[in-house]
């Protein structure tokens, strides 16, 4: 089906699902968890089946945390945020949740330091560059 804005229906159903799920389940783990292990965590994304029975929620952990022990007290806690989510939300069906560590801050992190390395390098060339342009002596 299309929307009349001429997009597909279904992908914007799914794109609503998503962030109602993303802010609940936020909301869910800064105010109702109270597992230590899980500490500061940040939901970064989510993406939902088109059936909308599958979940997967992409978190991240501050840099300080154990990631390992952080996924594992999610993953046991998966029941008591679906619970959650039936208590909060008017659905039919709240979908299986599956935990996922997002990286993807790591691999931002790592190309913006690349990128500056490069940008460093190019300036050095640039400037080794420029200096023997200035102290060249020959036959004129």
């Amino acid at each position: 089906m299309i929307a009349p804005d001429g997009k597909n229906m279904q992908g914007v159903r799914s794109d609503r699902m998503a962030d109602l799920l993303k802010e609940e389940i936020a909301d869910v783990l800064t105010k109702k968890m109270r597992d230590p292990r899980i500490g500061f965590v940040t939901v970064t994304g989510v993406d939902v089946s088109r059936d909308f029975r599958n979940a997967s929620i992409y978190v991240c952990f501050h840099e300080k945390q154990d990631e390992k022990k952080g996924m594992t007290a999610l993953n046991k806690a998966r029941g008591f945020v679906r619970g959650e989510l039936a208590r909060r939300l008017p659905l039919r069906r709240v979908p299986a949740l599956t935990f996922v560590a997002d990286r993807m801050t790591e691999r931002v992190s790592h190309l913006l330091g690349v990128i500056e390395s490069l940008d460093v390098q190019r300036e050095k060339i640039e400037k080794k560059g420029s200096e023997t342009d200035f102290h060249m002596e020959g036959p004129t």
